[in-house]
């Protein structure tokens, strides 16, 4: 903190014409008296005390993320990772069917994908089920 000199007597104003600002006196708490100690009840205004996460009732926050997930459109997996799981597969598959020979496949973005669209679809209605 900076250090600052006093250059004087000031005035009971202050600076620029404002009274200086009132002290506080110091209450006495209860274990200087050696009474009880109490702990404060929360105001109407106090904050929420910090770390204290919020826990909502079982099931409250899952039928949050359900209604999220019905109104929304997009896919729920990756497209990269998708699209690289799809490559391995194949890639098995087809080494397995040509005897370990090395076959480079190659994926248009369209029918990737159409086979993303496809595959989260069937396990949205495999879970709907279950």
């Amino acid at each position: 903190m900076a250090r600052l000199s006093n250059s004087g007597a000031t005035s009971s104003t202050g600076a620029k014409g404002h009274p200086p600002p009132q002290r506080r006196a110091i209450k006495e708490t209860a274990g200087m008296t050696g009474g009880k100690k109490t702990v404060p009840k929360a105001q109407a205004g106090d904050p929420i005390a910090p770390g204290k996460a919020r826990r909502y009732r079982p099931g409250t926050v899952a039928l949050r993320e359900i209604r999220y997930y019905q109104k929304s459109t997009d896919l729920l997996l990756r497209k990269l990772p998708f699209a690289r799981l799809v490559k391995e597969l194949a890639s098995d598959y087809v080494t397995s069917m040509t005897n370990g020979g090395d076959v480079g496949l190659r994926w248009q973005g369209a029918a990737l994908l159409a086979l993303q669209e496809a595959s989260e679809a069937y396990l949205v209605h495999l879970f709907e089920d279950a």
